[in-house]
């Protein structure tokens, strides 16, 4: 029973749609933030180095390098606060949280890429494209082979 309601009274305040992003990834995080009336975004870029919590106690954490200094900040994913967050480019990790990362400076801070495992989707379209090219490479060949037999015929 007390779950039932907790969820139902959760699910009011949880965002429809969250970009998907996970450890590792280089992300910028639109923060809104109120100066007196008026309200801007700044914009909050760094290496997510760990995710946690569910539903709408969900958490991640974002590390950043300022002036040589490692500065990590901790946001709430279904916050009203954060207009948008967008992946930059995704980190190739092997871990569930990227604390190692803070005894580390410089280059060695720097995560290899993880490229988008191609889809069923991709690869169906690779193929149709090889496909149609093959045939208009057979229908060039067999155009230009008429046109030297009729040439002979000359």
């Amino acid at each position: 029973m007390q779950n039932r309601l907790m969820t139902l009274v959760e699910e009011t305040s949880l965002k429809p749609s969250v970009p998907k992003f996970e450890i590792g990834d280089t992300v910028d995080v639109h923060v809104r933030i109120l100066e007196g009336d008026k309200e801007r975004i700044q914009v909050y870029n760094g290496v997510v180095i760990a995710r946690s919590g569910s539903g709408t106690r969900e958490m991640f954490v974002v590390r950043r390098i300022v002036q040589g200094e490692g500065v990590e900040r901790k946001f709430p994913v279904h916050s009203p606060r954060i207009a948008d967050i967008v992946v930059k480019r995704s980190g190739k990790v092997r871990r569930a949280k990227l604390y190692f990362l803070r005894e580390r400076s410089g280059k060695a801070v720097r995560l290899k890429e993880r490229f988008a495992a191609t889809t069923a989707a991709t690869t169906e379209a690779k193929a149709a494209a090889k496909a149609e090219r093959k045939a208009a490479k057979a229908a060039h060949k067999k155009a230009k082979a008429e046109a030297t037999a009729a040439a002979k015929a000359k």
